[in-house]
């Protein structure tokens, strides 16, 4: 298995990943439109993510095995100034639920962020009934901050979070 950079060229095995868990990701994400997840539209926010990636504005890591996407997990919204911040998600091909998978792929990530990108503080939200990613987080180092109130809209409807957030532990 190898874990990297997203690249262009990913649509392709992008798609495949989406279309393969879609009724497993559904309860995790935004309604989208039908064709969100398809080859040629990848390609165009794939051009985006490429260059905020490039701009160390957001990182976008893949877990590759034997030619497809297992899971993935990003950096976005990255602040600098003062705050060196930035928000961190995550999704695992339901036949890797379980595995460890999803920790190595963002402990990877992780530390891109506090090395590579020089961030302070990483943030996280799960929805209280998500024990996987609760699991997951505390695994992670993270530390449970409060709860937000209809915080994201998920699958159509405004969903409460938990927030948690992890800090550089070379920067206290």
């Amino acid at each position: 298995m190898e874990i990297r950079l997203i690249k262009t060229a990913d649509a392709n095995m992008l798609a495949a990943y989406h279309e393969k868990n879609a009724d497993h990701f559904r309860k995790w994400e935004p309604k989208y439109e039908s064709d969100y997840y398809s080859v040629s539209q990848l390609k165009k926010r794939l051009s985006t993510f490429l260059i905020a990636q490039n701009k160390g504005r957001a990182a976008y890591f893949v877990a590759v095995e034997k030619g497809e996407i297992i899971a993935q997990c990003s950096l976005t919204n990255i602040i600098y100034g003062p705050l060196k911040a930035g928000h961190i998600g995550y999704s695992v091909d339901a036949r890797f639920e379980g595995t460890g998978l999803m920790t190595q792929v963002c402990e990877e990530t992780i530390k891109h962020a506090f090395h590579t990108l020089k961030l302070n503080r990483l943030m996280a939200a799960y929805m209280p009934h998500n024990a996987r990613s609760k699991a997951l987080l505390k695994k992670l180092g993270f530390s449970k901050e409060g709860r937000a109130k209809k915080y994201l809209q998920i699958n159509g409807n405004w969903e409460d979070h938990v927030l948690t957030s992890l800090v550089n532990p070379e920067n206290s």
